[in-house]
């Protein structure tokens, strides 16, 4: 069996407002760029972002609980930077970069990998976002 591995030329191309949301929300995440840069070799367990374990592998600026860390995921999965692990029984706790992560981690990397850093306008950009998004069914 032979594998190919997708190029420059493969990339899917994301409308701008939806880059831009998914930048924005990634910036104004707890989390760290390590926590990408690991999710796109390997999937990263809930529990390894959660509390002290967090901090010491570099995924998060400050201690978690499991509540607000899953919470937070779950908004970068809706905004299309994760996607949860599935196994033979179903859904996992552990979490992988989609296209969209990946290339956003590419950008962060051309970029020197700087730490995500958000004002109070993205802050609040994010929120709306994330509080007061449409229904599937009415979009």
């Amino acid at each position: 069996m032979t594998s190919t591995k997708s190029g420059p030329m493969d990339a899917i191309e994301y409308p701008t407002e939806t880059r831009r949301r998914a930048e924005r929300a990634l910036r104004c995440s707890p989390f760290r760029p390590k926590l990408l840069a690991d999710m796109r070799s390997q999937s990263v367990s809930l529990r390894t972002i959660t509390d002290n374990r967090g901090i010491h592998n570099g995924y998060t600026r400050a201690p978690l609980s499991e509540l607000t860390a899953d919470g937070e995921l779950m908004w970068l999965i809706a905004v299309g930077l994760l996607r949860r692990e599935v196994d033979g029984q179903g859904l996992t706790d552990s979490f992988r970069l989609t296209p969209l992560g990946r290339q956003l981690l590419e950008k962060f990397e051309a970029e020197g990998f700087p730490d995500f850093q958000s004002g109070l306008r993205d802050h609040i950009y994010n929120a709306l976002s994330r509080w007061l998004r449409f229904p599937g069914w009415l979009q």
